[in-house]
């Protein structure tokens, strides 16, 4: 398959909120393999190419913009009454012939606004006397703007803003205006789809947050749980991997732990892993969803900026520490938006709790002067089971915590894809 996206950009500065979701879908179709071009303007600036658009993989081609040697000048053709410049209908019949020439080796053509907006009303009318010659391309028509109410009676050329085209599927951004694009375009709303727009939490984050995303699919958990520090038993890792896998089964929410971890002298590394690992698979957790940093290629820990990126990627944060004077990363972590759990017998963690309004579950701990330990009836598991559970639905009651988590899922680049663009484009 080999897929166009028609834009007409005569510039790509990300202000223009257009190249932002271009991208995006360009992404996501480099990322599947699919063969791309882009269609731009033929006085959009190369210097203005960055990021994404600078990818090799695609084949940048400019649609003709000029006669005789001279600009063609946009002109807004937004009323549905008029009349067109005298140049218009050569202007047409020049631009079609170069959207036959780019688009004939294509399967689907993917256009943004080209049927919208007035400025391309002149892209519009080319794009239709083209498609006689492109019978085999399918299009994908995408509306960015709130529908236009339809006239009661409109001539062409101004009736093309309001007219289906053959073969062509139309896009809205969210189901809400599927009805007025339909009139808009005066087709049945069977033939109109909504593709959300998506948002790259990734895109401007650190390339080790966005390696560690990659590998570890972090963008899919119901519950992702990020837990920084020295590999050391006073840490209660295996604590976390148990509550988690509590979580999971009790829940049948999909739970993913990673652990920003760096070795400690007091019990060795593959030893404790070992124990951690055994502790979240008793409990629930497979193996597979419980991932160190220091497996990734990190042994000496991840710099504080990835960590506080992860942290902005995960929605629960849990600390049974067994002893801690402050714990920083309670405040990392709450910073970032996550649901904080912890160990109500630590002095500090308690003292810091009750500040940020955490949940408080208890393990063993220091106290000053004296240990604690926890007795748990009728046993570990129903304690933790009975506390996964409330955890679960607080976190889905909590309106900030809900909607993080639904932006890093449902409106990912991988979801809008697979659930959305992937579909359209196979059918």
């Amino acid at each position: 398959m080999k897929v166009a996206i028609l834009t007409m950009f005569n510039g790509l500065s990300r202000t223009y909120s257009l190249v932002n979701v271009v991208a995006e879908q360009l992404k996501m179709l480099l990322n599947n393999g699919i063969e791309t071009k882009v269609l731009v303007s033929e006085h959009c600036p190369d210097n203005q190419r960055a990021g994404i658009y600078t990818d090799d993989r695609i084949e940048w081609v400019k649609v003709c913009n000029s006669i005789d040697g001279k600009l063609i000048h946009w002109k807004d053709y937004s009323q549905p009454t008029g009349k067109v410049h005298d140049t218009f209908f050569e202007e047409v019949e020049i631009v079609a012939e170069d959207f036959v020439d780019k688009l004939s080796d294509v399967d689907v053509c993917i256009i943004h606004d080209i049927h919208y907006q007035g400025w391309h009303l002149l892209h519009n009318v080319a794009l239709r006397k083209a498609q006689k010659q492109l019978s085999k391309v399918k299009f994908i028509a995408f509306t960015h703007s709130f529908p236009v109410n339809r006239p009661p009676q409109v001539k062409w050329p101004f009736s093309a803003r309001y007219t289906p085209m053959e073969n062509t599927t139309y896009i809205y951004p969210t189901y809400s205006g599927i009805p007025a694009l339909a009139k808009q375009y005066n087709v049945p709303e069977g033939r109109c789809r909504v593709i959300n727009n998506s948002l790259n939490l990734l895109e401007d984050m650190n390339e080790i947050t966005q390696e560690i995303t990659q590998q570890a699919n972090l963008l899919a958990s119901d519950i992702l749980i990020v837990y920084p520090g020295r590999l050391t038993t006073g840490k209660k890792f295996e604590k976390v991997a148990a509550l988690a896998g509590a979580i999971s089964k009790q829940t049948e929410k999909s739970v993913q732990i990673i652990f920003c971890d760096f070795k400690s002298a007091d019990i060795k590394p593959v030893a404790y892993k070992k124990i951690i690992i055994n502790t979240g698979a008793s409990f629930g957790l497979s193996q597979e969803n419980i991932l160190f940093t220091s497996d990734l290629g990190y042994p000496h820990g991840v710099p504080r900026e990835v960590v506080l990126e992860l942290f902005t990627l995960s929605n629960l944060f849990i600390c049974p520490s067994y002893s801690e004077s402050f714990g920083l990363t309670v405040l990392e972590a709450a910073s970032r938006g996550n649901f904080v759990v912890l160990n109500q017998a630590v002095p500090a963690l308690e003292e810091l709790g009750k500040k940020l309004n955490a949940y408080f579950m208890r393990w063993d701990a220091r106290n000053f002067g004296y240990n604690t330990v926890e007795k748990y009836q009728p046993s570990e598991q129903a304690y933790y089971e009975e506390h996964g559970e409330i955890i679960t639905n607080l976190m889905r009651e909590n309106p900030v915590i809900h909607a993080k988590t639904m932006v890093r899922q449902r409106y990912s680049p991988e979801w809008i894809w697979k659930n959305q663009l992937e579909p359209l484009l196979e059918k």
